[in-house]
């Protein structure tokens, strides 16, 4: 798990609204660019967001949130691994289908695989809104602090 404090904005039913805490050490530091520990904070700091609570919490709580991993893994190999896979792949198939002495095989080996790659990612784009309209993994609230 992938985790981050924040602060309770707002409550609501089961869910509550958090905003990220600056920590300290990260102000000052000159590695922000590359650094992961605030992974959850870059996302936080924006506005308040909503995450999923069992804990009875109150406006002002310090609390810990946090986000599955393997699902930012997944995410991540959907949305880079893929379209590299289908990028090659389309190349390789025409690249495969055509003659070597044919006119403008480059050209139409270059249109097979930009062809391909547009069309996983059109159905990527399709199977991600299709799955989220039914799962949103949100952030979850681990402990009050």
């Amino acid at each position: 798990m992938i985790e981050e404090s924040a602060i309770v904005v707002k409550v609501d039913g089961g869910q509550a609204w958090v905003a990220s805490r600056q920590n300290s050490a990260c102000s000052g530091c000159m590695q922000k660019s590359g650094c992961s520990a605030d992974a959850l904070t870059t996302v936080l700091n924006k506005k308040p967001v909503p995450v999923d609570s069992e804990l009875l919490l109150e406006t002002g709580d310090t609390v810990l949130v946090a986000i599955d991993e393997n699902l930012l893994l997944r995410a991540s190999l959907l949305l880079y691994i893929l379209p590299l896979i289908a990028l090659f792949t389309g190349a390789g198939i025409a690249d495969w289908l055509l003659a070597d002495n044919s006119p403008y095989a480059d050209l139409w080996v270059a249109a097979s695989a930009l062809l391909s790659l547009f069309l996983v990612l059109f159905l990527i784009n399709k199977v991600q809104s299709l799955l989220l309209l039914n799962y949103y993994p949100r952030p979850v609230v681990v402990k009050k602090l």
